[in-house]
């Protein structure tokens, strides 16, 4: 569905983004993160067709991504996405099917359908009287007006309510059952833990590390076992509730403290798997800390581990 290969952006001496590499299937919702000036939306941008590459190629959807028939197969949500704010939801989503010369009786249904999907009321209501909340997601019904192949979303969440982000994070996922390919990037790592099939990691231009979030904790980062029983052992601190906890790496080290815990007459009530964030193993590959608090579907996790059981660069 998308293909990059040697993928390159300067100006002037600077070096934006560096020979990317990788490729989309469809179906897919792929993340794209990085430190800020780690050339995310410089790549976002190519691909949509917005910026011209120095080097190298892209294809979407069957096209050069600077085709303008490329822009049929594709929706764009920018980070900054600013409406006509004169405009009702309605009539500014007919304003963009018209743009994409979707026939009238189709753009109605679509639109509809898609305000339904994404819980938006006060439809007939102008657009600067409405939460940004609702602005954000009528951006993100506009990036669907013409039924594209190709959704890329640069920060859809970005200083949303806790509700709001919830709901825009789960029409995201259901986007991968329409069959939609999603290219979403976003500073704050669970939203991308928690919706993308597979990552990227950008630093300097590059890419340095990728895969599904599984390959790349188990590339670079390290999971650890807490391991409770009911009886004191070498190697464990009580806890509070009067058990014992030991800490370690292995499974074969999980298999001695069973072991020692059955010859000392006790045994092991509780084994739990601490799995590294993908936040923490960008903050090791970066040495940066993303920039973005947790709202509340990314509680921060318990003490204890849990237990493994618009612009006109929019128009066609």
């Amino acid at each position: 569905m998308i293909e990059v290969s040697g993928l390159r952006k300067t100006y002037g001496d600077f070096a934006a983004v560096v020979g990317s590499e990788f490729e989309i299937d469809r179906g897919e919702i792929f993340g794209v993160v990085g430190p800020n000036g780690a050339g995310k939306t410089t790549t976002l941008k190519m691909l949509a067709g917005l910026i011209e590459p120095t080097s190298g190629t892209a294809t979407v959807a069957g096209y050069d991504a600077g085709d303008p028939e490329m822009r049929h197969q594709l929706g764009f949500l920018p980070e900054e996405s600013p409406l006509y704010e004169d405009m009702t939801a309605r009539s500014y989503l007919r304003f963009f099917a018209d743009l994409y010369d979707v026939p009238r009786e189709v753009a109605s249904e679509r639109i509809e359908s898609t305000l339904d999907r994404l819980d938006l009321d006060y439809r007939d209501r102008r657009l600067g009287d409405v939460s940004k909340g609702m602005k954000r997601k009528v951006a993100i019904a506009r990036s669907l007006v013409n039924d594209p192949d190709v959704l890329i979303y640069d920060e859809p969440a970005s200083g949303l309510d806790p509700l709001t982000t919830n709901s825009v994070l789960e029409f995201t996922e259901e986007l991968r059952e329409d069959d939609k390919t999603v290219i979403f990037s976003a500073h704050n790592l669970y939203h991308v833990e928690s919706v993308c099939d597979r990552v990227v990691i950008m630093n300097e231009g590059r890419i340095i590390a990728r895969g599904s979030v599984a390959d790349i904790r188990e590339q670079y980062g390290e999971t650890t076992y807490h391991v409770y029983s009911d009886t004191a052992l070498d190697g464990t601190d009580p806890t509070a509730d009067g058990r014992h906890r030991a800490v370690v790496e292995t499974m074969a080290e999980v298999e001695a403290i069973q072991a020692a815990a059955t010859d000392a007459g006790g045994s092991v009530t509780d084994i739990r798997t601490d799995e590294p964030s993908l936040e923490s193993i960008f903050l090791e590959l970066t040495g940066q800390q993303m920039p973005s608090p947790r709202t509340a579907r990314d509680t921060e996790p318990a003490s204890e581990p849990t237990t493994d059981q618009h612009e006109v660069e929019d128009a066609p």
